[in-house]
């Protein structure tokens, strides 16, 4: 009997790979079995329905949850989780309640349907076992008796029906022979009790008594009779349980069988791992010498450039050194000089006129020296700079033998930076490669590289989440066939926004005129129908009649911090007008729009009017740029060129607008190469909103925000 509990410790021990929560890598407590058979803890459901939950009502935002299910999950609060829990739950009225998460067993998207969490069955099977599991981890650990008064005494057995562990004298006690406790069911000492009949979680009051064959879940008769389960083929629980059983038997016999073939395999796993090791510390041997041989001819270079250096550094200071000791001869009592004042104390005329011709010459030419000084050699050494440009990006690319791996191409016309960062490629030979690792690090203002970090990718393409504002990022990509990587990819620099992405739709209520404007389901575009009214009213331009602007403003308003949004406004677009404006000029502009001072006219509202350059420093509540012929008109200011030629400038593709509310600043920007064109003071003193205005035929189109959604429709595409 020792023998068989021995062993039974070591299979239990060995099974403890099956007993691992794929969520949050620890081992089951209270699992509960998904639509796709997998297991997984109650509270790891709850926590991934909140993930989505959140993700989904907080799509475009800074803050928004992009982590992985594969990943740790945060613990959320409880009041969260207790709502969650209750079915029919969600937050409002216009917030569709999550019930679609994707598993993380199988990755698949499982749906939970109308019950939620209430839905699902607790694998009473495997938490036993797991049950078993941490007994034999902590064999060593008693389970003690809950009745036994302080101290207390170690338990022998547990009461499935009072879900109480008892020590011989306390279940006595607790269980007087000759009533009803007597019949309780008990077993060995435990920590997991579950119920001895399991209800179905349709009907809680029904007992599981058949197995529904196409869903492949135990049923009650109610859920065959008008449930959900009422046209599917069900078995009795008997039938399935003696058909499972047969079938995981048989299975199970059969591997047993194979046993010998598993050890043979291993045993080849074991031999290819050592392979495997070897050719890979030969092959970093290999690199070893590669870059010593490198490191040899650098040596050997540097060597030469430094003594061509020396050399020439001592050259030169030869000059110096001597064109000094010259100077310092023309001293007064100092070499020539001093020399020359002993000659003029011969006496002797032919003794001094045959030494004096000499002299005077050298006089001579150290007085035309002083006339004209000349330093006797250069000190810049810009002649011996080492170019090492064309070297460097070389050495930046190097990398392993290809062996027919192609390098991945960037594709910069679909890789782009928004709320998260989109990085497309494609591949020459896409059949050939299995997978790709996608590489990128920030660069900073001092153009200073921080170390690559990376992600491995199946397809071609990948969102990357959680990038700072406002800061330069470098992407490139490599494409793996088998433990053959390619080259990397020629790099994209992209820059990201200087704000957080503020995620807003077209308030389809606040001023809209559905007459001018059309506005899609998804509120996320706009256009302006300059059709059949504005023909007929050109028959009043006798009594002055003149065409307003249709204004549309964003749904959601700022109060408080840094906000960047980004818009398209079509080519074929008149005349449109976009920024922002407080809630009460909306107010004004917005109760009589036609006899409301006109933003085209008013003072200071950053348009192209004559009155505007009286006020260029007053701060108004509102700020709107034109644009229009694909053309965008920069606004006059008293600091720059106010020339039309230096004003106008050519539509960007995509526009952002950034406004910093507690500064009270409002910036305009080019998109495509995150440039500002335009900046300047707004007053925030009432909330902000995200205004646009329309003239004739035009549209806009609000940036979609970049979500895992958005890269499966792309994918769809």
């Amino acid at each position: 009997m020792e023998g068989d509990g021995s062993d039974s410790l070591v299979t239990i021990r060995n099974i403890e790979r099956e007993l691992i929560c794929p969520a949050c890598k620890e081992l089951f407590t209270h699992p509960l079995i998904l639509p796709c058979q997998h297991s997984i803890c109650h509270k790891c459901v709850k926590e991934l329905l909140l993930t989505v939950d959140d993700s989904f009502n907080d799509v475009g935002s800074d803050n928004s949850n992009q982590s992985s299910p594969r990943l740790r999950l945060p613990s959320p609060s409880v009041d969260k989780i207790d709502r969650i829990s209750r079915p029919g739950w969600k937050r409002n009225s216009l917030t569709p309640r999550t019930t679609t998460f994707p598993c993380p067993g199988c990755e698949h998207d499982v749906d939970l349907g109308e019950r939620g969490i209430s839905g699902l069955f607790r694998n009473f099977t495997l938490e036993t076992i797991v049950e078993r599991y941490r007994q034999a981890a902590r064999a060593a650990t008693a389970i003690m008796c809950d009745l036994c008064k302080p101290p207390p005494q170690e338990s022998t057995k547990s009461c499935l029906d009072c879900s109480a562990s008892y020590c011989n004298e306390c279940f006595k006690i607790y269980h007087p022979w000759g009533t009803v406790k007597a019949q309780h069911e008990y077993v060995g000492p435990t920590t997991n009790f579950r119920p001895k009949i399991l209800m179905c979680p349709e009907h809680e009051t029904e007992r599981i008594n058949m197995y529904c064959e196409l869903c492949r879940r135990p049923v009650c008769h109610l859920c065959k009779l008008g449930g959900n389960h009422s046209n599917h083929r069900v078995t009795t629980m008997s039938s399935a349980y003696k058909t499972l059983k047969e079938k995981l038997s048989k299975d199970i016999d059969y591997l047993i069988g194979k046993e010998s073939q598993v050890k043979s395999q291993i045993s080849e796993l074991n031999l290819l791992m050592k392979e495997t090791e070897c050719n890979g510390e030969r092959a970093k041997e290999e690199a070893i010498t590669h870059f010593e041989k490198l490191f040899e001819v650098l040596e050997e270079r540097k060597s030469s450039v430094l003594k061509a250096i020396d050399a020439s550094k001592k050259l030169r200071l030869d000059k110096f050194q001597t064109q000094m000791e010259e100077y310092q001869g023309l001293l007064e009592n100092s070499g020539l000089v001093g020399y020359a004042q002993e000659v003029l104390k011969e006496t002797d005329q032919s003794c001094f006129v045959q030494t004096a011709k000499q002299l005077h010459l050298r006089i001579q030419k150290a007085t035309e020296s002083l006339k004209s000084f000349r330093p006797a050699a250069q000190t810049s050494f810009e002649d011996y700079v080492v170019n090492t440009s064309k070297q460097t990006e070389l050495l930046g690319e190097l990398s392993f033998f290809s062996r027919g791996v192609d390098v991945p191409e960037i594709n910069e016309e679909e890789s782009r930076v928004y709320n998260n960062a989109l990085i497309s490629w494609h591949h020459p030979e896409k059949d050939k490669a299995d997978s790709y690792v996608l590489e990128y690090r920030k660069i900073n203002r001092d153009e200073e590289m921080l170390s690559w970090n990376e992600t491995e990718v199946c397809g071609t393409s990948k969102m990357i989440s959680e990038l700072d504002n406002n800061c330069n990022y470098a992407f490139r990509v490599r494409a793996y066939k088998g433990s053959i990587c390619s080259p990397c990819s020629r790099e994209l620099i992209l820059h990201t926004p200087p704000a957080p992405v503020f995620s807003f739709l077209f308030d389809e209520k606040c001023g809209y005129n559905n007459e001018h404007l059309l506005l899609n389901l998804k509120r996320d575009r706009v256009e302006s129908r300059a059709g059949f009214n504005l023909l007929l009213s050109a028959d009043r331009i006798q009594v002055g009649y003149y065409t307003s602007l249709d204004y549309i403003i964003g749904d959601t308003g700022i109060t408080k911090g840094k906000h960047f949004w980004a818009f398209r406004v079509e080519p074929y677009s008149y005349l449109v007008k976009v920024g922002v404006a407080s809630s009460d000029k909306l107010q004004e502009w917005l109760r009589s729009p036609r006899d409301a001072v006109s933003p085209r006219y008013e003072q200071d509202s950053g348009h192209d009017s004559g009155s505007e350059d009286a006020s260029f420093d007053s701060s108004q509540p509102f700020t709107l740029v034109t644009i229009g012929m694909k053309k965008f008109f920069i606004p006059k200011s008293p600091t720059s060129s106010n020339e039309p030629e230096n004003r106008v400038l050519p539509m960007p593709t995509t526009i952002g607008i950034f406004l910093d509310y507690d500064k009270g600043k409002v910036g305009f920007y080019d998109m495509d190469h995150m440039k500002c064109l335009y900046e300047r003071q707004v007053d925030c003193s009432h909330t902000m909103y995200p205004a646009f205005a329309l003239m004739g035929s035009g549209g806009i189109q609000l940036e979609e925000p970049i979500t895992a959604k958005y890269l499966e429709y792309q994918k769809d595409m």
